[in-house]
């Protein structure tokens, strides 16, 4: 039991995080006034012990599915499932400890996350003069990975995150909408490079910084459909 409580204490999760997923996960469409389904396609990246700073030709092939209720003219609920390859390597070496290390990660990470959406310009009530916003987003979720190499360290596979970023979006029509965003992925976790503290007795120079979690970014572009209500003109009440 305390090799299992050891496991998950790694990642380092805060005590109010399942309580703020789980209200974020609790749905309201009730008060929507339509909602929408999307997927997309972009890029995966990371920093942490490899590479120390965000670099777009460090983008792997990602993708992602959600779906979204829309509370008001300026705030929606997005439940979203982003998955996709994530690597790195000492291939361009920061540091001669960098190079002297060597090291490299070649993993696919699944994570589903709820945010929330907030929209900048008014842009869906008829009167509007746009058909565009810009948007600012922040949520929780949680991730997982596989193909990890053998580990020297012990820490549970399913961790916390917390996503936010910016992004624009763009009506094509009354239902179809083109949406980009660039987003960052907040972790309590300092081994998706495989690479954190140093090993006791062990001098290969195969370990990093154990107070710097490792971060991973997602960039993409999305099309999504909205689903309108039907409105009755009779009141049967």
């Amino acid at each position: 039991m305390n090799k299992i409580i050891k496991h998950l204490n790694i990642g380092k999760p805060q005590i109010g995080f399942p309580i703020f997923v789980t209200l974020l996960f609790i749905g309201v469409t009730g008060y929507a006034q339509k909602y929408e389904v999307g997927a997309g396609v972009g890029g995966f990246s990371y920093t942490g012990d490899l590479i120390k700073n965000y670099q777009i030709k460090e983008n792997s092939l990602g993708g992602l599915v959600y779906y979204k209720t829309n509370l008001s003219d300026a705030i929606s609920l997005r439940y979203a499932v982003t998955l996709g390859k994530l690597q790195g390597s000492d291939e361009n070496p920061f540091d001669a400890f960098a190079a002297a290390r060597n090291a490299s990660f070649d993993i696919f990470i699944i994570e589903p996350t709820a945010t929330l959406e907030y929209n900048f310009l008014d842009y869906r009530t008829k009167n509007s003069v746009v058909n565009f916003s810009p948007y600012f987003f922040a949520g929780a979720g949680f991730f997982t990975f596989f193909g990890q190499e053998e580990s020297p360290f012990e820490y549970s596979s399913f961790q916390p995150v917390i996503p936010f970023g910016v992004g624009i979006k763009y009506d094509l029509n009354r239902n179809w909408r083109l949406n980009f965003e660039f987003g960052a992925r907040k972790t309590f976790f300092d081994y998706l490079d495989n690479v954190s503290e140093a090993i006791p007795n062990n001098k290969n120079y195969q370990y990093g910084n154990p107070n710097d979690n490792d971060t991973y970014y997602f960039i993409g572009v999305s099309v999504s459909y909205a689903f309108y209500p039907i409105i009755c003109p009779f009141d049967y009440n």
